[in-house]
């Protein structure tokens, strides 16, 4: 495998374009090729079962086996992000200047045992209540205490003591002297990513979900999306970083305990990711930014052979039932940014290929439209026209995440609107 970094920049021109939803010749040979190694006849109980390990929702061993080895890699092996034999837990340079002015009075040792790969904590998101799943040392959760303010709230869901306590340590002194508030506006709680009810998240209490490089490492992918789609309220957004792979990766390599900590071993193949999004719910996946993982150890590069792996910035917003359809529709509708945003005075990027100037009219698809409009986010978008009249299907344009140059060797990202 080459173990050349990318930049965004190129990350984006190296993939290769299938869309997420409207049928091509490509998507039709890929669906048949899909359909022989899937064709087996048995219960819909073991059929469900065998498609989720298939496609890297589950992880064979099941769960103990690897909670076990994760909680321990990061728990006891790695004692800072130095440790890291690939960057697929390490966010790359060039981060926004809104997130390095908030790192800056994050606590040092909060910072030294973080693992990420993105940049998961979006502004503008005064006042909401927001979970980030897999907390860790709590590096993401002390910068969304600092963008929710004193109206907003914080919940941070880990399941290693050793990072709890570190994410704990400072959250006094941060809270009340670091940032001026009269009351601590964060928390952490001990839980699984698979269950956040049961960690005291009750369904439609979360405006903003986050997470850092986690899901992958969960032995149950299905029920982490399900839980976070459950704790949403309407209008809600999951908004997280994570890693995934250019095909479906052998058993073998999913329960290799150094793949599974570097992120690696969970990595779903990105069509099946999307597949699994709409699922439970998140009906438009958008790609924000992503860019190809460097495998910096000899012997890991020899395991994986040719596989790349990804991280990838994605928005799975939701919203009531049937708002958010499979296809773009074109409803004649647009929007206008109002440059209210911090940080962002003169345009705003939903994802990879709708950045909107302040007081330009943009023309929508009725997704991107409800996403502006009747989300967390619209307070900051004016979006003009209803969906009494349709028009058929609205040309997004393909999402340059998704744009191929001909290689042939990257995988797709895009969702809906593409």
């Amino acid at each position: 495998m080459s173990a050349l970094f990318a930049s965004s920049s190129s990350f984006l021109s190296s993939l290769s374009f299938v869309s997420g939803t409207r049928v091509r010749r490509s998507q039709v040979s890929s669906h048949h090729r899909h359909r022989s190694v899937l064709g087996v006849t048995t219960t819909k109980a073991s059929s469900e079962s065998m498609m989720d390990t298939l496609l890297g929702a589950t992880i064979e061993g099941g769960d103990d086996l690897v909670k076990k080895s994760v909680e321990q890699y990061y728990g006891e092996t790695l004692t800072t992000s130095a440790d890291l034999k690939t960057s697929a837990c390490c966010t790359p340079g060039g981060l926004p200047t809104y997130l390095k002015k908030c790192l800056r009075v994050v606590p040092d040792e909060i910072k030294a045992k973080y693992y990420g790969c993105g940049s998961p904590t979006p502004q503008g998101i005064e006042g909401l209540r927001v979970l980030d799943l897999g907390s860790g040392s709590g590096r993401d959760c002390y910068v969304a205490a600092n963008l929710v303010g004193e109206k907003g709230f914080v919940t941070g869901v880990d399941m290693t003591d050793n990072q709890l306590d570190v994410a704990r340590k400072y959250v006094d002194e941060y809270c009340k002297q670091t940032l001026g508030y009269k009351e601590n506006n964060m928390k952490f709680v001990k839980g699984e990513i698979e269950n956040v009810k049961q960690a005291g998240i009750e369904n439609g209490t979360i405006d903003l979900a986050i997470s850092n490089c986690v899901v992958n490492l969960s032995p149950d992918k299905k029920a982490v999306l399900q839980g976070v789609y459950d704790a949403l309220a309407d209008g809600g957004e999951f908004y997280f970083s994570d890693v995934y792979c250019d095909r479906r990766l052998d058993q073998e390599l999913r329960k290799d305990p150094i793949l599974l900590g570097e992120c690696l071993g969970g990595a779903m193949y990105v069509e099946d990711f999307k597949r699994l999004c709409v699922s439970v719910g998140f009906t438009d996946p958008r790609v924000l930014e992503g860019h190809v993982i460097e495998v910096k150890d000899e012997k890991l590069q020899e395991l994986l052979g040719e596989a790349t792996f990804y991280s990838i910035t994605y928005r799975l917003f939701k919203l009531p039932a049937g708002r958010l359809e499979t296809l773009c529709e074109d409803y004649g509708q647009y929007a206008v940014y109002k440059g209210t945003i911090e940080g962002n005075p003169n345009a705003y990027s939903l994802d990879d290929h709708h950045r909107l100037e302040t007081g330009k009219p943009m023309l929508v698809c009725g997704n991107t439209g409800s996403m502006l409009g009747e989300t967390w986010l619209g307070k900051h978008f004016d979006v003009v026209g209803d969906r009494s009249k349709h028009y058929g299907l609205f040309d997004c344009g393909p999402s340059p995440v998704a744009t191929s140059t001909g290689g042939g060797d990257g995988a797709p990202a895009s969702g809906a609107c593409c």
